[in-house]
């Protein structure tokens, strides 16, 4: 099959083709496992995050890509779940242990055992995936193989997102970026809380225009420095979705007392560290402000986030790529080149 394989850490600013394009033979599954034959892969700044190792050392070679859609092609020994040509999707969360009190209390993105798939075993970057039956999801027939990809990250981790920040109808909210999640955090919160208003805050003014396009009440830049003028009002929630530290800053600034950030990032990159310093703690968190963060998804999320995102139904914008330049679609990400989703065309 053809994959594209990272073989070790690697800086994009350094090395901007990290992924190699290899031929490899095609997993088997195991026992309870299934063989999916893999039609489209979303590309998530997660994705960077592994490849520029600030997520747990992965396990090399390591074929990237969670946001996995494809057909089963073959089942395992004792696999039942899922029938052969069945459209499933595979996310992050790969497999847990499924006896320790985070796995059996429904919080298995806990887990001590916690694989990731795209890091600890191989992911989507690539024709074929194997993987446990019991971590792959029915994939509603309203959406294309392209719309389902980024459904199973940006559009799951921001569903959970959503429910850890206990949002009420009528309150206003704040979402920190808008980039593949943030448009699918806001159809969410749109469509559950019909009368909130979302606040966007993003330093891009085309993803400012693209918020007010889907309904935003207001966009306006990232507060930096006291240079940029901030919401008309103070928010009791905040989504962040930015892979840096300077929107954290700042989202708290931007909170009334008793306020909530959450913090939707797998990790926060090392280079805006230093925004951190810039905290204070009686103006950014006294008032009772909390901030959470959000450990990405169980398998719970995802099997109530896909009906509800055929019911909404949410229509991510996504921009296609071949399997061959999964390199540039994680170079413009890295750029800041975002406008909805990328997702990879494998098939």
């Amino acid at each position: 099959m053809r994959a594209m394989v990272l073989k070790k850490i690697s800086d994009f600013t350094k090395n901007k083709s990290p992924l190699e394009p290899v031929l490899m033979e095609k997993p088997v599954p195991g026992p309870g496992q299934i063989l999916v034959r893999v039609s489209r892969c979303g590309v998530c700044h997660t994705d960077l995050d592994v490849i520029e190792g600030r997520t747990p050392p992965p396990r090399f070679p390591v074929i990237p890509g969670h946001q996995v859609i494809g057909r089963v092609e073959e089942r395992g020994q004792g696999a039942s779940k899922h029938n052969p040509d069945d459209r499933v999707g595979i996310a992050w969360i790969y497999s847990a242990c499924g006896r320790c009190r985070f796995c059996l209390s429904g919080m298995e993105n806990l887990c001590e055992d916690f694989r990731a798939t795209g890091r600890d075993a191989n992911g989507g970057y690539a024709e074929y995936v194997a993987v446990s039956e019991d971590f792959a999801y029915p994939i509603p027939d309203v959406f294309s193989d392209s719309e389902a990809a980024p459904l199973l990250c940006a559009g799951a981790v921001g569903y959970r997102s959503v429910k850890l920040a206990g949002i009420t109808d009528g309150e206003s909210v704040g979402l920190m970026g808008f980039g593949a999640a943030g448009h699918l955090v806001l159809a969410v919160i749109r469509h559950r809380y019909p009368n909130s208003r979302v606040f966007v805050f993003s330093r891009t003014p085309g993803e400012r225009d693209f918020a007010k396009e889907l309904g935003a009440f207001w966009a306006g830049d990232i507060p930096h420095d006291g240079k940029e003028e901030g919401p008309p009002e103070k928010l009791r929630l905040i989504i962040d979705t930015t892979p840096v530290w300077g929107p954290v800053v700042a989202a708290l600034g931007c909170l009334e007392k008793a306020g909530r950030l959450v913090i939707n990032a797998i990790r926060k990159e090392e280079a805006d560290k230093r925004s951190l310093l810039d905290l204070d703690y009686s103006r950014d968190l006294w008032m009772e402000k909390e901030i959470k963060s959000v450990a990405n998804v169980t398998r719970a999320d995802l099997e109530e986030f896909l009906p509800l995102a055929a019911g909404i139904p949410i229509r991510p914008e996504v921009r296609e790529y071949p399997l061959e330049d999964a390199n540039q679609a994680l170079l413009e990400i890295k750029e800041r080149k975002i406008r909805g989703a990328k997702v990879l065309k494998i098939r």
